[in-house]
């Protein structure tokens, strides 16, 4: 009976990550980071959370090549939380035929949790379904965590008020000197929009930066952001603060 009780009390987060793409600037195939999938798993299921994982449109999940922790270039060699999520069969197989997000009852989760990568500035930025499955989670009470490039659907999601959901926040999301230091290392412009840059534009609403590269997340009430993708442990951290044990 006790762990009957215990896995109804259990807190329970749906991360959400992006479906594969192709980059209209550069023409790469595109798709989630792993580590700003991994880290925040591992960060909630060793606080005793329930994790699921799903997509926009559902069906397998393609990762980014550089955040690959066995990709050629090394870029990512050192992450072995990600290295040891995807040579697992167990968890490697979550990322195959991940449900969509029109099929997801929110009522039955805490928190969601939006991962970044490249694919979301192309298959997310518009998505008209997410951003009202986002609005809808946050309306309902739920804890939103949104990291790194996922960081860009905050610059169109609007509550059923018309408002931004970031209006009166502060909050981040991806480096103008990321984006540029990222652009300057494979010799060519990555990325459609730059998430500081449009975030700037707006009205009513505080987007701040801190070091480059470095773990930076922030929390807003029930809006918990994180800058990029060494900022999933933290951003998850101070999801399960708001959320509590």
């Amino acid at each position: 009976m006790s762990a009957a009780i215990d896995r109804h009390s259990r807190k329970k987060v749906l991360m959400i990550a992006a479906n594969p793409g192709i980059s209209p600037t550069t023409g790469w195939p595109v798709g989630f980071w792993w580590s700003e999938l991994t880290h925040p798993y591992w960060t909630f299921s060793e606080a005793g959370y329930d994790v699921d994982i799903a997509s926009p449109r559902g069906g397998d999940l393609m990762a980014d090549g550089y955040s690959d922790p066995e990709d050629a270039s090394g870029y990512s060699a050192h992450d072995l939380i990600s290295l040891g999520f995807k040579t697992s069969q167990t968890y490697a197989a979550l990322l195959k035929g991940t449900k969509p997000i029109a099929q997801v009852a929110l009522a039955d989760y805490d928190a969601i949790f939006v991962t970044g990568g490249q694919s979301p500035m192309v298959t997310m930025i518009d998505d008209a379904e997410l951003h009202a499955f986002v609005a809808r989670a946050h309306e309902a009470g739920k804890v939103i965590g949104v990291i790194c490039h996922g960081t860009c659907i905050l610059l169109k999601t609007r509550l059923s008020n018309g408002d931004l959901l970031v209006k009166g926040r502060t909050w981040t999301g991806f480096a103008n000197s990321e984006e540029a230091f990222a652009d300057s290392f494979v010799g060519k412009r990555i990325q459609p929009f730059w998430i500081e840059e449009e975030a700037r534009t707006l009205a009513d609403t505080n987007f701040i930066v801190s070091g480059m590269f470095k773990p930076f997340a922030i929390r807003d009430g029930n809006l918990i952001t994180g800058q990029q993708q060494y900022s999933g442990t933290a951003a998850a951290e101070l999801v399960i603060e708001a959320l509590g044990r």
